[in-house]
C-alpha cells in the first residue's frame, strides 16, 4: 500500500508561467473563435434545427489558444478528436440510449480507446461523446450530422482562427504537426 500511494508523489513542481504577451494571445484567440462559433449558433442558424455550439468547444479553445504547443491542441487531434468522438457518441445514443448511464460510460470511454487508436487524442472529444448522450432533444435529433455540425464545422472554424491568430506573434507557432 505504501508503494502505491508513494506513486502519488510529484516528482517535478509546476512549469513556470507565461508571459502577458502569450496571455493576450490566448485571450485573444479564444474570444474570437468561441464568438464566431457562438454568433453562428445564435445568428445564422438559430431558425433551424442545426447546433454550432456545444461545450466541448470550450476546453478545445483553452488547448488550441492557451496550450499551443500541446500535442493534445495540434489540428489532427482537434478535427478527429472532436468527429470520431460524436460518431461514437451518437452510435451509442441509438443503439443504448434506454440506458443513459451505459451508453454515457460507453460513448465517452470507447471515444478515448478510439482516439488513442487513431492518434488524435483531444480530451474534449469526450465531452463532445457525452454531448450526443445526454445533450438536448435538439442534438439528439441531428443524429449522425451532429459529426459533421456542429462537431467538424464548429472545430474547423475554431482552427481556422487559431492559424491566423496563434502566428501573428513571434513568440510561438502553431500548428507543431498536420498529421
Amino acid at each position: 500500500m505504501k508503494k502505491y500511494l508513494n506513486r502519488m508523489k510529484p516528482v517535478e513542481k509546476s512549469p513556470p508561467g507565461v508571459s502577458h504577451k502569450i496571455i493576450f494571445w490566448s485571450w485573444l484567440g479564444s474570444f474570437l473563435g468561441i464568438s464566431a462559433v457562438t454568433f453562428i449558433n445564435y445568428n445564422l442558424i438559430s431558425q433551424t434545427d442545426l447546433v454550432m455550439l456545444i461545450g466541448s468547444f470550450g476546453a478545445s479553445a483553452v488547448l488550441i489558444y492557451g496550450a499551443v504547443q500541446s500535442p493534445l491542441a495540434q489540428p489532427r487531434n482537434l478535427m478527429g478528436g472532436h468527429f470520431i468522438s460524436a460518431l461514437i457518441g451518437v452510435a451509442c445514443f441509438k443503439i443504448i440510449g434506454s440506458i443513459p448511464w451505459f451508453s454515457a460510460g460507453l460513448a465517452v470511454s470507447s471515444s478515448i480507446a478510439v482516439m488513442h487508436y487513431l492518434r488524435c487524442l483531444h480530451p474534449p472529444g469526450g465531452a463532445t461523446a457525452l454531448i450526443a448522450v445526454i445533450g438536448s432533444e435538439k442534438i439528439h435529433a441531428l443524429g449522425y450530422l451532429y459529426a459533421f455540425i456542429p462537431a467538424a464545422l464548429g472545430a474547423l472554424i475554431m482552427l481556422v482562427i487559431a492559424l491566423l491568430v496563434n502566428n501573428l506573434t513571434e513568440d510561438q507557432k502553431y500548428p507543431k504537426y498536420w498529421i
